[in-house]
Order: structure tokens, then C-alpha cells, then sequence
């Protein structure tokens, strides 16, 4: 489950199997989702080649330290340097995100136009993150970085050369849009892959949580940037502070040791061929399958967004529409950053099958919570709960997709991933906007939470392989 869309943006040591856990003799997992593993990368940066797994030491901690966010991963200079980038282009991209749309109704004076946006920004990305996927898993994935971020980069500066000429052409917003969304497919999968390769098994959710949570707080600072900037700056230099903090992430992956794939499982191509191969492979391993089915239930069934414009103006009208509406948007992020500095209370958990159950589970309560709520404020508080939920959700779904699969078809795997993220909230919006002419806004919320911890709890007593998943 991940509310973040793709405007702007996840060892190995094996888990040690429980008896109910046997991997396969290839390295793949078995049904019940055994670990994969690979080398990790020694202190000066280089990566191991595949060898006998370990798990990274838990060491205990002590008071306020239990709950707070788990930091190991930032002992790795290389994952240090990654995220450290992340910070900034976290809030970078959210700029672009608020810019575009901003621009296009400047010229249009059009929501109809801005919709359109999305529309032109999800087919390239949809197509170049599966396809991103395969080539992800054919070639050094440092080399994939530097060529998709560079890319991402100069559709930047393209957004600032059309805005601070006085283009004002829709057309030329949407090309570049489709183009920057073709990189950012094709980066995802990629930059999420080699993750696996820089920080042990053992570290995998607070690596995800770490990543999730400034992601998380990139969508709440980066608007409230936007909005504060334009009057001073002017909205063409959003665009140009885009671009200037993607060369930070440029340096953190030029620092970055090679990522070529392990040995005897380089994908010669990426084509046609590979993508069926990935959706070969993950239909054959049930937890991986179900890792993808939990988020999708979450976010198509569960995610409310498209009902909150009528929410503040007919619900909540008393309380101001203008902070209700605000209140609404606000609050799934703020409880997800929540949840995400205080990962230390849960990201050491081995069970995560179970982890992501009952995630998905809180997240569809809390959701159905908020819909019987008359009270803004109680609405809001459920709507923060659900962001924990969703936090946590995505920690251990990332950490499965990156431990279940092999390194030969993690590209693929997060290239699915991308196109989930990315295409089950939209699905969302027509589904929750249908069922609020309907049957009303409230009644479309509550109804849709309830209908995800009703179908998660199916899923999770049909096939157990999720619920028995553990590193």
C-alpha cells in the first residue's frame, strides 16, 4: 500500500528459513517465500558476489531508542549516499508536481486540462516501468541511474526553458510531462532493485522505512514549498530547483559501487519476452503474488481522495471548506511520516507476511473509521491512523519484494511495482467517485474500508503462504 504516485519517486544476508520454510536449491523462494539472497557491499563499497548468507545483528536498544526510526541502514556508505540525495529530490520533485498542474491552469483556466495531465503522464509510465523493469535486470544498474536521472534532469530544465520564455503551450507541457514520467519509469525499478545490493536481508524494512518515510514527507513539505515559493520566486523557478537538486542524486549515484547483475543471471535482452518472463515468475510465487494483491486491495478498494473535495464541501462545510479540504489531504501523509519516525517500534519484525495482514487490515478499518465520522477532527485523526497503517504497509511489502525475489528478476518485479503504485490510486478515484454519487461520500468511504478487511482477511486465510512469510 503506497499513497505516493510517481510526480517527482527501495546483503543481503538470507533470512533464516523457519521449519515451515525451505528454499528452493536455485535461490528462488519456495511457496511459503523463503529469502533470496546476495552479497552485500563491504565497507569500501564493493559489492560481494552470492555467498553464505548472515543476518545483520540486532542489537538491543533501550528506552526512547526502542521506538524510534531503526538508522542501521545509514552505517552503509553507499545506501548513506542514496538517501542522502533522496532527502533532496524528495522535495524537488513535488515542486514539478505542483508546477505542472499549476501552469496548465494558468493557461487554460481548465480542470478538464488538468486531468488530462494525469492521463498523459500514467501511459509512459506504465509502459517504460515494466519495460524499465527488464532492462534493469540486464545491465549495471548504476549505469541505468546515471542514464535515467540525467534524463529526468533535463526534462527539468526543458519545463524552465518553456516557462521562463512564455511558451504557454499545453502541448509542449504535455511532451515533456510524458517524457519525464518515461525516465521516472524507467529510474524506479532500477533504483528500488538496488537496494538488495546495499544493505543486508536483515535490514531491508528499515532500509524501506527510512526510504518511505522521506518520500512521505517530501508530498507534505514539498506543496507547502511550492505554494510559499511561487509569490517570491515565480512558478518557472520550481522547475529549475527541480533540476538543480536531481544533481545531488547525480553525484550519490556516480559514488555508488557497479551494479552489474550477479553472475549466470544476466538477462541478455530486455524486451517482450522478458516482461512475460517476470509475469511468469511472479504468478508462480505466492507471497510476492500476494504482496501485490494487498496493496492493490488497500489502495483500489480503501483510497478516498477523489471523495474529499465533496467531504469538505458538504460533510464538513461548517468547519470551512477551505481547511477541511486541506485537513483531508493532509492527513493520510502526516500519519505516515508518523509512523515512518517511529518504524523502530515494528521494522525489526520478522514476520512480515503477518506485518503487511494486519497493516492492510488497520488501514481499511481506520479508512472505514473516518467515513462514520460526522466530526472533522475525528475523520481527520482516522485518515492519520490509516497513514501509520499505510507506513507499515509499506515497509514489510517492500522488504518482501525485495528479499522473496531473486536479484535477476528484481528489476521486474519493481517495475510491477511501479505501475501498481502508480495506476491503483487512479482506479481509486473512479471507484470512489462513482460510489459517492451514488450512495453519498460517507457511505462510499466506510463502505470501501470495510470491503479491504473483508477481502485481506479472505486472501489471508486462502492462501497462507503470506501470513507464514518470515525473514
Amino acid at each position: 500500500m503506497d499513497t505516493s504516485e510517481s510526480t517527482g519517486p527501495r546483503t543481503e544476508g538470507h533470512g533464516t528459513p523457519s521449519e515451515h520454510e525451505t528454499p528452493s536449491d536455485d535461490g528462488t523462494p519456495s511457496d511459503d517465500g523463503t529469502p533470496s539472497g546476495d552479497g552485500i557491499p563491504s565497507d569500501d563499497d564493493t559489492p560481494a558476489g552470492p555467498g553464505p548468507g548472515h543476518r545483520a545483528p540486532h542489537p538491543p536498544r533501550r528506552g526512547w531508542r526502542r521506538f524510534a526510526m531503526d538508522t542501521r541502514p545509514l552505517r552503509r556508505p553507499a545506501y548513506r549516499r542514496l538517501w542522502s540525495s533522496t532527502v533532496v529530490t524528495a522535495v524537488g520533485s513535488q515542486l514539478t508536481a505542483v508546477a505542472v498542474p499549476k501552469q496548465i491552469y494558468d493557461i487554460t483556466h481548465s480542470s478538464a486540462w488538468v486531468g488530462s495531465a494525469s492521463l498523459a503522464g500514467l501511459v509512459p509510465l506504465v509502459v517504460f516501468a515494466l519495460w524499465g523493469g527488464a532492462v534493469a535486470d540486464a545491465m549495471d544498474r548504476r549505469r541505468l541511474l546515471l542514464i535515467t536521472n540525467s534524463g529526468i534532469a533535463v526534462t527539468s530544465l526543458l519545463f524552465w526553458l518553456q516557462a521562463v520564455t512564455g511558451l504557454r503551450s499545453v502541448a509542449a507541457l504535455m511532451v515533456l510531462l510524458a517524457l519525464q514520467q518515461a525516465f521516472w519509469g524507467l529510474n524506479a525499478p532500477a533504483r528500488n532493485a538496488s537496494i538488495a545490493r546495499l544493505v543486508p536481508a536483515g535490514e531491508l524494512a528499515a532500509a524501506n522505512a527510512l526510504g518511505s518515510t522521506v518520500m512521505q514527507t517530501g508530498q507534505v513539505v514539498g506543496p507547502l514549498l511550492a505554494g510559499a515559493l511561487i509569490p517570491l520566486v515565480g512558478l518557472p523557478e520550481l522547475y529549475l530547483i527541480d533540476a538543480l537538486a536531481l544533481c545531488v542524486t547525480l553525484w550519490a549515484v556516480l559514488r555508488l559501487p557497479a551494479l552489474p547483475p550477479l553472475a549466470g543471471t544476466a538477462v541478455r535482452r530486455a524486451g517482450v519476452r522478458q516482461i512475460v518472463e517476470g509475469f511468469r515468475y511472479l504468478s508462480g510465487h505466492k507471497v510476492l503474488l500476494l504482496s501485490f494483491l494487498a496493496d492493490i486491495v488497500a489502495m483500489v478498494l480503501g483510497m478516498p481522495r477523489a471523495l474529499f473535495p465533496q467531504l469538505a464541501a458538504q460533510t464538513y462545510a461548517s468547519y470551512g471548506e477551505g481547511l477541511a479540504l486541506g485537513l483531508l489531504f493532509a492527513a493520510i501523509p502526516v500519519g505516515a511520516v508518523a509512523g515512518g519516525l517511529f518504524s523502530g517500534t515494528f521494522s525489526r519484525a520478522r514476520r512480515h507476511g503477518l506485518m503487511v495482514i494486519g497493516a492492510v487490515v488497520a488501514w481499511g478499518a481506520a479508512v472505514a473509521g473516518s467515513g462514520l465520522s460526522g466530526n472533522l477532527w475525528i475523520a481527520a485523526a482516522f485518515l492519520a491512523a490509516a497513514g501509520v497503517a499505510d507506513m507499515v504497509s509499506m515497509v514489510f511489502r517492500g522488504a518482501i519484494l525485495l528479499s522473496a525475489a531473486t536479484d535477476e528478476m528484481r528489476g521486474r518485479m519493481q517495475g510491477v511495482f511501479t505501475v501498481v503504485v502508480a495506476g491503483g490510486p487512479r482506479l481509486a478515484d473512479v471507484l470512489h467517485g462513482t460510489a459517492g454519487s451514488a450512495f453519498g461520500p460517507r457511505a462510499a468511504v466506510t463502505g470501501g474500508g470495510l470491503l479491504v478487511v473483508a477481502v485481506m482477511l479472505a486472501l489471508a486465510a486462502a492462501v497462507p503462504a503470506l501470513r507464514r512469510y518470515r525473514v
